[in-house]
């Protein structure tokens, strides 16, 4: 995604941790346009249950477009029941090749608790190492923290709360209001 594109907002730090049994996903609040905070309590992290089964997603990037792809995903999973990987490759193929999705400019970590994935336009299905995925401004003090508190004896919450902590700390892109979603294994 060329930054030239970006009508100047940043934002979002999307964090995934499995631990334990558990998957926890946690998202900030935060909305940004250029240096101005819009809404500092947004959703970005949904629970779907396509079919009866809980999945969670938590996005990064354009709040409309993000809609759209979880629309997308929620089809992709009704038709494929239970395979949350086909499900997200759909998804991906889609995404990279259909002229109208494949301008969308978001990013998504995916979940059902056993599996756990990131899914982005370039056409990637990831499945983290370590057992954290973390997406959006950000992320990657998100992850770093997460990763090393890993060798503590938090659990998969506290481990996600503590590193959203850090990342909001750093990142003035983040806040630390949080919605926090868990799945068992």
């Amino acid at each position: 995604m060329a930054e030239d594109k970006f009508p100047g907002w940043h934002g979002t730090t999307i964090l995934a941790v499995r631990r334990g049994g558990k998957v926890v996903v946690a998202g900030d609040g935060q909305v940004s346009v250029g240096p101005t905070v819009m809404k500092g309590t947004a959703r970005k992290v949904r629970r779907l249950k396509p079919g009866g089964r809980d999945v969670v997603v938590g996005f990064a990037g354009s709040t409309a477009d993000a809609f759209t792809l979880l629309e997308r995903l929620e089809k992709k999973l009704e038709q494929a029941p239970g395979q949350l990987q086909r499900a997200c490759v759909d998804l991906a193929k889609d995404w990279r090749t259909d002229k109208y999705l494949r301008n969308l400019e978001a990013m998504l970590i995916v979940t059902d608790g056993r599996e756990l994935y990131v899914v982005t336009g370039a056409g990637d299905v990831l499945e983290p190492e370590h057992d954290v995925a973390a997406i959006g401004s950000g992320g990657n003090f998100a992850l770093a923290a997460a990763r090393g508190l890993l060798d503590s004896d938090m659990d998969a919450e506290a481990v996600a709360r503590k590193a959203m902590a850090i990342a909001a700390d750093i990142c003035v892109y983040t806040n630390g209001n949080l919605t926090v979603e868990t799945l068992e294994g």
